[in-house]
C-alpha cells in the first residue's frame, strides 16, 4: 500500500506532519497493521500534479491514499494520523497492497 504525504517545498507544517508520522510507526497499534500489510509512505509535492494543487493547495500537508481515496488534512496528531490508518485498513482490508 502506497500513501501520499502531499506537501511542497519549503512547507513547515509539512516537516511537522512528517514528524507526526514517524511517532505514529512507532505505535504498537500501526506496527502491528504493517506487520500484515506492506506500506510505503511518500513525499509527493504538490507543484507534479494540478489536481492535486487545485484540490490540497490550501489543505497541505494532506495523508492521501489513491486507492481508497481517504484522506486526512492538516491540522493532524498522533491520534488522528493512527486512527486514519485504522480506518484506511478497515476500508481496503486483505486488498491492501
Amino acid at each position: 500500500m502506497a500513501i501520499l504525504l502531499l506537501s511542497t517545498e519549503a512547507c513547515h507544517l509539512c516537516e511537522m506532519a512528517q514528524q507526526v508520522l514517524v511517532h505514529a510507526f512507532d505505535q504498537p497499534k500501526i506496527q502491528t497493521l504493517v506487520k500484515q500489510h506492506k506500506i510505503d509512505v511518500y513525499m509527493q509535492d504538490i507543484i507534479d500534479q494540478p489536481k492535486w494543487l487545485d484540490l490540497y493547495g490550501e489543505k497541505i500537508p494532506v495523508l492521501f491514499d489513491e486507492d481508497s481515496g481517504l484522506t486526512l488534512e492538516w491540522p493532524f496528531d498522533l491520534n488522528a494520523t493512527v486512527s486514519w490508518f485504522e480506518k484506511l485498513y478497515a476500508v481496503t482490508g486483505s486488498e491492501a497492497r
